[in-house]
Order: C-alpha cells, then structure tokens, then sequence
C-alpha cells in the first residue's frame, strides 16, 4: 500500500478531521482514509462494463447477438505502436 504526506495542512483543518474522525469513531488516520476513498472512488460510480451491459439490453442485443460479436471478434495479437 502507499504512503501519503500532506504537509503544511492548516490546523483548522486538521482539528476538523480529527473531530470528524471522533464522531465517526475513527483514528484520524483512518478518517482520512475513508475521506479520500469515498471522494475519489464512490460507490455509485458507472462501471463501464455494467454501462456497456445496460446499453445493450436497452437496444435489445440478445444472447444470441453477443455469441455470434464474441465469435466474429478479432482475436489476432495487435503489434504495438511504434514510437520514434
């Protein structure tokens, strides 16, 4: 797991977090930790794999439909890109 370092974090700021932390019954570590992953990765995001699924039955592709994607597909190895 990674390490973060915040520095020069006001100590208003810091005061908060720790009573936010207290209230929610956290270390203020902890409370932090939580803060950033509910922020940056919520639970209600869209998945693109769940948005693509949704789209498809919407447009009513059936499972036939996706067989018949799955075996036109191509399946050869891609080269990569060339740079320079």
């Amino acid at each position: 797991m990674a390490t973060v370092v915040v520095r020069n974090l006001p100590d208003e700021t810091h005061r908060a977090l720790k009573a936010r932390a207290v209230e929610h019954g956290r270390s203020t570590e902890a409370e932090i930790r939580n803060i950033l992953e509910t922020t940056v990765r919520p639970s209600e995001r869209v998945h693109l794999g769940t948005a693509l699924g949704e789209l498809g039955r919407r447009i009513g592709l059936t499972d036939d439909d996706l067989a018949a994607i799955e075996q036109e597909r191509e399946r050869s190895p891609v080269e990569p890109m060339s740079i320079g």
